[in-house]
Order: structure tokens, then sequence, then C-alpha cells
């Protein structure tokens, strides 16, 4: 007898809801769920297989723990007693900070990821920590604190309502999105079409996104932050510049029009070979237009000054007065944000508050670049320990950080390692202890980071669709109990680690003048959470104090973890609305144009200016069905255009005698792949491209079918020296390479 149930998608940003089809304990089928407040029905090919990933043979059931240099399977005691002692001696003999924790991008899909590493890094207090971040998002994160004194207040683009968007480095039509979370993207972009709207596609590929609009500039990778640099010197010198609502908000506005003095049209055209009539052009429009949005992702951030064009994203915004309206970019408000306080002068945002031990990059946001990992386990210079230890949760950097053979390397020097990971990966095969979550069927799901990104407020919340099997261990389980063994803590009971946050965030709430909590008893509100599991109690708590929630009785009518179950599809808590000054958290309490890190880079942009690149440069590119490495080991999201292919425009192609499906030899300065050439004019001339997340051909690993086509490592052509100075994130695109003929 085959039944249904609800599921948020993991596979990614999009957070589509799901209706499943379940025989049994097994998932059989995936549509999408037309009542669903948020995605309406639409779901992507990912989605649509969510029943293939949930259950491929391949992910691992049971814990394994190395023996005589080998992995064996073993009980969930036996694993965490060996978490236990190998990770303490290490912190007892060479301090903290010898131990490095990795975070994968799932980490932001699953409700354990979002909740447990927070206590496990103020627990072990290492400065060692490395996420996905550095090789993918960190320049928005630090433009967005420099500019508002919040690394996490993102304005997104307000697809719904804009009349005009400015798109550069994205293709949602294949990606579905990214820092910018919008089931059905492709549709919102036809509908904006539709009603008279104006798409304008800023990336060196004719993508599926690109033609779809109806301006296509096919700028030359990595020459972003001009591009945008120049249209904002237009808006200047043709007196477009129009702050509106935003301008007793907003500083260092006549500081600004001095800094982008040099970025003329005329000069930045030499640059990113856009013409400088067609810049006038994108800058005239974008302030003619009655609402307005520019949005910048992944192919303008992870280049050299991915920063800058991060902030300059923003700058062209708040310059014609769309920051912070309907229809231009809007800050969301998640249900489980913290609930809004009065506006005013906040800490702001701090760079370099430590450097990384052995090239002494600076942290952002808390993070050292991944790019630097492999040196700093496998290099002895250096005041400080190396690190010696590593805690991957969710992570594959041999695949996805620059140079994964000099990594691969040092993982095996370690003298210990654990892994959260439901596969023997390409990193994971390297740990002493691996430690696999159970599939996202049989655990709940709640969207902490992607609805802080939502281009519309609503909050949703699915328990598991399936139970728990026998033998299985919950995600947040396996964490809270990596949590007490890796600070000394191990055999305690897990629930422990819920019961601590809760006591810890509720006495603080107490004594806060502006909580609606404030003077209560903590004991009595810990007392009336609702919730089957300590995960749930912590997700109510976050519900009631929130910017919706009831306060704990305060607001009759504000959400609680019973309201949100009550409403299986999802609440509506509306568009995204106007929402300074309050998100700022700047030390002057105004948005801060032109701030000193940013002011102190633009010399190196103007460098930039004089740079006449010959040769080719290599650029990513993502693929509908994939999402980084993840999806490679299920066969119905591979094959096709989900290939491991090296695009080359096909006047490069017959310059260099190379063609269609055959070999070639790339080289960086990392090293050299071979990989099929796929000629294509859908690429602009001097650019070739290949994809992100392949390369399963090392032994040790289990993934069958990922190893039957296991295509090549595009980041093995990095040497992982290439960084953005402020970010740390590593630069994946515009970098050189050259290509030699295969027999």
């Amino acid at each position: 007898m085959s039944r249904t149930a609800l599921r948020i998608c993991p596979l990614c940003e999009a957070t589509c809801g799901l209706t499943l089809t379940i025989e049994g304990t097994r998932v059989t089928k995936a549509r999408g769920d037309r009542d669903d407040v948020f995605s309406k029905g639409f779901i992507c090919p990912k989605g649509a297989s969510f029943g293939a990933a949930d259950g491929d043979p391949d992910r691992l059931r049971t814990p394994l723990v190395r023996e005589d240099g080998e992995l064996r399977e073993a009980t969930w005691d036996e694993a965490f007693d060996a978490v236990a002692a190998g990770l303490r001696p290490v912190v007892e003999e060479h301090g903290p900070h010898a131990v490095g924790v990795v975070l994968g991008n799932p980490n932001v899909h699953t409700m354990a990821g979002a909740l447990y590493p927070p206590v496990l890094l103020a627990g072990l207090r290492t400065h060692s920590l490395f996420t996905a971040s550095t090789v993918d998002q960190m320049p928005k994160h630090v433009s967005s604190g420099l500019l508002y004194g919040d690394a996490v207040a993102i304005p997104v683009p307000d697809l719904d309502r804009t009349d005009h968007l400015l798109l550069l480095g994205a293709n949602p039509l294949e990606s579905n999105g990214s820092l910018c979370t919008a089931p059905d993207f492709p549709g919102k972009l036809k509908a904006l079409k539709a009603r008279g709207g104006t798409l304008t596609v800023v990336d060196p590929r004719r993508t599926r996104t690109a033609k779809l609009a109806d301006r296509h500039v096919a700028i030359r990778p990595g020459t972003d932050a001009l591009l945008l640099a120049a249209m904002a010197y237009v808006l200047f010198e043709e007196r477009l510049v129009d702050l509106g609502e935003l301008a007793p908000h907003v500083q260092d506005v006549d500081e600004l029009a001095d800094a982008v003095r040099d970025f003329t049209p005329e000069a930045a055209s030499q640059s990113c070979d856009v013409p400088a009539d067609v810049i006038r052009d994108l800058a005239r429009e974008l302030a003619a237009a009655p609402t307005a949005a520019v949005y910048g992702r992944i192919g303008s951030c992870t280049v050299p000054h991915g920063t800058l064009a991060s902030w300059l994203v923003d700058v062209l915004n708040i310059l014609t007065g769309n920051l912070d309206r309907p229809g231009g970019a809007l800050f969301p408000l998640s249900a489980t944000d913290k609930a809004p306080r009065p506006a005013g002068p906040g800490r702001g945002f701090a760079l370099g508050r430590w450097h990384s031990r052995v090239s002494g990059h600076p942290e952002a946001k808390g993070e050292l670049p991944l790019s630097a990992l492999a040196e700093e386990i496998d290099t002895a210079t250096g005041e400080g320990s190396p690190v010696r230890a590593l805690i991957a949760v969710a992570t594959n950097p041999v695949l996805s950080a620059p140079d994964g053979d000099r990594l691969d390397k040092a993982l095996g020097s370690l003298d210990f390692m654990v892994s959260v990971d439901p596969y023997l990966n390409e990193t994971s095969r390297h740990a002493h202890v691996v430690l696999p979550p159970p599939p996202p069927s049989q655990a709940p799901h709640f969207d902490f980071a992607f609805n802080t990104f939502a281009v519309h407020n609503q909050v949703r919340y699915t328990r598991a669709a399936v139970p728990l099997e026998p033998g299985r261990m919950a995600e947040t389980e396996i964490l809270a109990r990596l949590v007490l063994a890796a600070t000394g803590m191990h055999g305690a009971d897990p629930a422990a680690v819920d019961a601590l946050v809760i006591d810890q965030t509720l006495g603080k709430a107490v004594t806060d003048p502006h909580a609606p909590v404030h003077g209560r008893d903590p004991g009595e509100l810990a007392a009336a959470l609702t919730g089957d599991s300590g995960p749930e109690r912590r997700l109510d708590m976050m519900l009631r104090l929130g910017p919706y929630g009831d306060g704990f009785g305060a607001r009759p009518d504000g959400l609680t973890l019973a309201k949100v179950l009550a409403h299986p599809h999802g609440i509506d808590l509306g568009p995204l609305r106007p929402r300074l000054p309050q998100p700022l958290k700047t030390r002057s309490g105004k948005v801060e144009l032109l701030p000193e890190p940013i002011a102190g880079d633009l010399p190196r942009l103007r460098e930039a200016l004089r740079e006449r690149p010959e040769g080719l440069v290599l650029i990513g590119r993502r693929h509908l069905r994939s999402n980084n490495s993840w999806l490679h080991n299920v066969p119905a999201l591979t094959g096709g255009t989900n290939r491991c292919t090296l695009h080359i425009h096909p006047e490069d192609a017959e310059r260099l005698g190379l063609t269609d499906g055959a070999p070639v030899r790339v080289r960086g300065a990392g090293g050299a792949v071979t990989a099929p050439v796929e000629v294509t004019d859908g690429i602009r001339r001097g650019v070739v491209s290949l994809p992100h997340g392949w390369g399963h051909d090392r032994p040790g690993t289990r993934m069958s079918h990922a190893a039957l086509d296991p295509g090549v490592n595009v980041n093995q052509l990095l040497d992982g020296s290439l960084l953005d100075p402020l970010s740390g994130n590593a630069v994946l695109n515009g970098v050189p390479v050259e290509l030699t003929r295969t027999s």
C-alpha cells in the first residue's frame, strides 16, 4: 500500500515543496507540491530524482572505523569512542587550533547542519575553520558586512515585482539561483518579460539564462568589477544618481564619486571587452527603469576582484534608489531571524581578527580560505601547530578546493580525521572514522539559512517522511554526540547539547529589554516549548522569539512550532518589505558606501584597467541536474548535457586543431587534466569551460555510478595561490590555461 508525504527538497537552494510517494519505507516518486505556499508545484530534475538520491545503494548505512589502515564497519558506540580517543589528545597536546573543521555546502540543506556546527565551534574554540563559502560566496558576505555591518544581511532581487533585472555571473535557469532562494526562478524571469520588464545577462557564455535575456553581454571573465565601476562612473557623470528615500541612511556618496572617477567606460571597455557605449546604455537603462535590481553570483564572486564586484552590485542598487524598495533589492525577514531591534549604531564588521598560520591569510566571517587547508596541514613552519586533526562535515574539498592532489596527500598525513558523510568519497576515504547520516527522507527539514535569502517571506517545516531505519542514527544526534566527543564530554546524554543551547538562549533573551520575554523566568519558558525532540524544541524557541513569533504568549497570533505543523504546505508571511534602517549594524548606523577595506583595494582594480590578457582563460559551468559533486552517483542525473567536457569556441578550436569529441590536455598553474572537447558557439572566443565537481577516479571510494564516468577535477588546474585578498575566496574563473592536442 502506497502513501504520500510532504518534504522540502534539500538538493539545491530553491527549497521546493515535494509530494513523495512511498512504498513501505522506499520513496518511489516525487512531484511538486501544488499547494506549497512558496514553490506552488514547481519541480526540477533534481527534485524529481529525490527517490533515487534517497535510496542510493552506495549510501553508507553503518559507521566505519579504521583499524590497521583499513576501514571496517563498527557500532555507533565504537565510532564515538574512537572520535573521542582521536580528537581529545590533539587538543590537549597541541591546542584547539590544531583541530581543523571543514564544513561543506550540504550543511545548509539540513537542520542538523544549521543547528550543531556553531555549538561545535564554540566548544572547540578553534580558529582553523574552513568552509565551502570561500570557494563560492564569501565576497558577498564580506561586502555586506562592510556596507551594512552584518555579513548575512544580503539583499535579494524582488523578482516578482521588478521592472528591470541585471544578472552577472549567474545562470539561474540551470542553478535555480544562489543567495537568492526562489522556486521556479525560470518562471519568474519569464513573468518579468511577460509584464514588459527587461532582463540583461552579463556572462562569457550564452547560457540558457542568457538566451532568455533581452540583452546578453559576453564580458571577458574576471572583469565584472570593472564593468560595474564604469556603470557607477556613468551614473555620477550624467547626474543619474538618485538615492530617493535611501538618502538619510547612506553616507560617503561624494567620496564614492571621487573613488570611481578613473573608471570611465572607455578605460574599462579595453579590459572587460564590452564597448563603452554598451556600458553607458547599461547604466542609463538601470537608472531609467521604474524599479530595478542588480544581482551577481558565482561568476562575479570567484574572480580576483570578487569582493569589489559584490560591493559594486549593491552600490548600483543604492545609487539608483533601488535598495530596500519593492521591485528593487530588499532584505528578507526569516521566521527564525532575531526579532527586529530599534535602529541605531552597531558593532560593525571586522576583517583579519586572526590570520592563517602559513601564508598569513586574514580571516573573514570567522573563516580561513579553504584553499589554505592543505598548507595548514602539511607545512611545519609558522607560529603554532599545524592542523593535526580534522572534523569534516558534509564536505569533499579534494574535489571542491584548488589543488586537490596536494590536499589529498595532506589528508593522508593527519593524526586523526572524522568525516560525517553518507558516502565514502574522495575526501572521506581518508577518515579514521566515518559517521553516515540517514537519507533525507528519514530526517526533518527546515531551511534556517535559505529563508534568510528568500524572495518571499514564508515558513515551512516537514517532519521525516519515513521512520528512521533500525541501526541508523539521526543526523542531529550524530552531530550532538560529535560535539560531546570533541569537547571533552564524551558519554554525556546528547540531549544535553540542545538543553544547553535552549538554556543559554532563553537566559539571554530574558535579560534583553527589547525581547518579548524580558524579565520572565527562563525555566518556565523552556517548559513551555513543544516538539518531539531537542531540535524541534529549539525550532519552537526560535520561532517564538523571532519576528513573527508569539513571544511565548505575548503575541497570541504569532508563530509557534504547533502552528507551523498545522499548516503542512507552509504559511505565507507576505512579500518582502522595506526594512532600513533596522538591519544596519554599522558603527555609524548608516550604509557605509565606501568602507576603508574597499577603498584600500580599489588601487588594485585601477591596475586592472591596464591589463590586456592574452591566451585562453578558464571558467566553470553548472548543470541543472547537478549540485557540485553531490549527485553524480545518481544515474538519472548524469548523462545528456550533464557531462564533463571542455567547451570551446569554433574559431579557437580550429586555430588549435581541436575537433569535437577529441581529447585535449588542459594545463594550469596547479596541474593538468585531459577532457573531451565540445565545440560550441555558446562561449565567447578566448574562453574555455569545464564544469565543477567531477574527478571521481581516486581509489578507495564507494561511488560506483560516479566512477563509471568520473570526469576530471577542474580545480586541479589551480594551485591555490590566487585569492581575492579581502575575502580569501578562491579565484576559479578567468584563470589562464594552455591547451595541447592529444593523439
